[in-house]
């Protein structure tokens, strides 16, 4: 099931299912609703999206309300989350999917949220956005590819050849608009060979491990598996996580992998990356790319959970094309 393209003049609504938005500065909340609102959008935000506890986040019971309140509402279209953060999965089990399948919309954020998007889509079958949060769009420099593929994503109807960005960073941009760095991006790279088309499942690796043996858990068979994982990861636990979403059901039935780019914490390279990758048995006959534009770094792409992707991956070269 896919909610309708947004349209200039949609209102978005603005939640806070995981951390409170009350940890993004009042200058780049403010920046955030311009960029949105350049884009043709009312931005209006939750209730309860300021209120904040002992765990910079608040009550699961704030949270529910916020979010059946904007799928409820006719005149929102779209909706983004704040931030990530850590507990997005306390509400899993207090959410009326019937809301949601009965009033569907567009819902995007990254990190934490892939276990609210991929529960979404296995509850409901809607079609559900890895992208940016509310936050992202108050970066002051360096927001044009995300905010394209975000474009492209939400209002346009064609399928989207992703191209890799000129550069690309992983400093704490939040604490000094102006103090930047950023790196010549030498695009995506092939692990393993070949071509495969599926549905596409993922976003934050050790959050959609959290929905294992749950009701939550999205079918994996005949996927495409889009993970990243952030700076509190490192190649072990990567590892690690990797090997837990190949021991589940379905994963036989998997088409092939793309992996987001790493952030710099984690110190992984492309030699162990294809160390762990060669090391799964389960794996030998995937087509694998990785440093594909999504995850904890920026810019990133906005990809449909639930959508379709094609990989095309050979003698270097890399061909990934995603539609919603």
């Amino acid at each position: 099931m896919r909610a309708r393209k947004l349209q200039p003049g949609d209102e978005i609504r603005v939640i806070s299912p995981s951390r409170s938005m009350v940890m993004i500065a009042e200058d780049q909340r403010e920046l955030a609703k311009q960029r949105l609102e350049a884009l043709g959008f009312t931005v209006t935000f939750g209730q309860h999206c300021l209120e904040v506890d002992d765990f910079v986040s608040s009550s699961i019971t704030a949270r529910i309300e916020d979010l059946h309140q904007a799928f409820l509402d006719p005149k929102v279209a779209g909706i983004l989350t704040t931030i990530g953060g850590y507990n997005a999965n306390q509400l899993l089990s207090d959410i009326d999917f019937s809301i949601i399948q009965s009033n569907p919309k567009r819902l995007c954020g990254y990190s934490d949220i892939t276990a609210l998007g991929n529960a979404i889509y296995a509850k409901t079958g809607l079609i559900t956005y890895s992208g940016p949060h509310f936050s992202t769009f108050g970066m002051l420099h360096g927001l044009d590819y995300t905010t394209d593929y975000f474009r492209k994503m939400m209002l346009e109807d064609e399928t989207i050849s992703i191209l890799h960005s000129d550069t690309w960073s992983d400093d704490a941009w939040y604490l000094d608009q102006e103090k930047r760095h950023f790196i010549p991006n030498e695009g995506p790279y092939v692990i393993q060979a070949g071509e495969a088309e599926g549905t596409i499942i993922g976003g934050n690796l050790c959050t959609l491990n959290l929905l294992q043996g749950t009701a939550y858990m999205p079918r994996i068979a005949n996927s495409i598996l889009f993970i990243e994982d952030d700076l509190e990861s490192s190649p072990q636990t990567f590892d690690r996580d990797l090997q837990s979403l190949i021991h589940q059901p379905g994963f036989e039935g998997v088409q092939a992998i793309v992996i987001g780019r790493f952030q710099q914490a984690p110190r992984m390279t492309q030699d162990l990356l294809r160390q762990i990758i060669t090391s799964k048995k389960a794996l030998a006959h995937l087509p694998v790319i990785a440093d594909v534009n999504f995850g904890h770094t920026t810019p990133q792409i906005t990809f449909p959970i639930g959508g379709r992707a094609r990989v095309h991956a050979s003698h270097g070269k890399v061909e990934l094309i995603i539609s919603s």
